[in-house]
């Protein structure tokens, strides 16, 4: 019924870095992120420049990384295994003096009995349609964790049940207590599942606010005019456009976002791929115009 994968990594350049997005976006924030990477740097636009071709396989390749829920997850599930074991080391472990990222008490030092050590943390992205989070329900979270096997530390998959409210909220953590990882010498830890809610490729999440990109045409944005904006609704209107505006100007719309929210219009130029032989006839004239 749900979607849903682990946290972070990878031993290159973390993608989400390279794609510019945090790793809480939602999938549709990822592609849009990639498409703006990937014209930016493509080889049709950027012939013989080297460090534009590299770039360009470093996007995609990035892209590759945490393109579908399923690569997504086993990034997120590399990178967190790697963060706990300084470098990869995972599966079949001995059950010495305590595991990195598991809280065991360093070597040398006293030992204070009042507090037992706890397992580290596993973080969890959900990932939810807009009609799962508004309908809520019960849903599936998949995710690999250590489980102590007599004098060893083993790799266990597991899945568990979340049930969530109907119009849950992007961002919201739900903590799952003691369904972690297992600890050689204490107790199991959490699990943490953040809720992350795709709104579509042309919008992204800042904080609780929903945000909608709306490309404009240069003459619109300079003279004013119409455009036709698609809501997360899914309705189409007309939307004004004042003259003069200009790139990343806002406009606010109650109740036109997630769940009755606000969404908020953020004005942007619309890319130019290729032109005809009448526009770039049209804009010589406005060069030698001044314009």
């Amino acid at each position: 019924m749900g979607r849903q994968f682990i946290s972070t990594a990878m031993a290159e350049r973390n993608p989400y870095d390279v794609l510019g997005v945090g790793k809480n976006a939602s999938d549709g924030e990822i592609k849009r992120a990639f498409r703006k990477k990937a014209r930016q740097y493509h080889p049709d636009r950027n012939q013989g420049d080297a460090a534009s071709e590299a770039k360009f396989k470093e996007v995609q390749s990035a892209y590759d990384s945490i393109s579908t829920p399923e690569s997504r997850r086993e990034h997120d599930q590399q990178e967190q295994m790697r963060n706990m074991f300084g470098g990869g080391r995972g599966g079949r472990g001995g059950m010495g003096g305590g595991f990195p990222g598991m809280g065991g008490q360093p070597r040398g030092q006293p030992q204070r009995p009042a507090q037992q050590p706890k397992a580290a943390t596993i973080n969890v992205g959900l990932d939810l349609s807009t009609e799962d989070a508004m309908g809520g329900g019960q849903f599936e979270i998949s995710f690999n964790r250590f489980k102590k096997e007599g004098n060893s530390m083993e790799t266990k998959r597991t899945t568990v049940n979340l049930r969530l409210e109907p119009g849950a909220t992007h961002g919201t953590t739900k903590t799952l207590r003691g369904q972690g990882h297992d600890h050689p010498e204490g107790q199991r830890g959490d699990v943490v599942v953040t809720v992350r809610i795709s709104m579509g490729e042309m919008c992204r999440w800042e904080g609780n606010q929903l945000v909608q990109d709306v490309p404009v045409p240069y003459s619109v944005l300079v003279m004013g005019g119409k455009v036709s904006v698609r809501l997360p609704s899914g309705k189409v209107g007309k939307l004004s456009v004042a003259a003069n505006t200009e790139v990343g100007d806002r406009r606010r719309m109650s109740g036109a976002g997630y769940n009755g929210g606000d969404l908020t219009l953020e004005f942007s130029l619309i890319p130019v791929e290729a032109l005809s032989d009448e526009q770039r006839s049209a804009l010589e004239t406005l060069r030698d115009l001044g314009l």
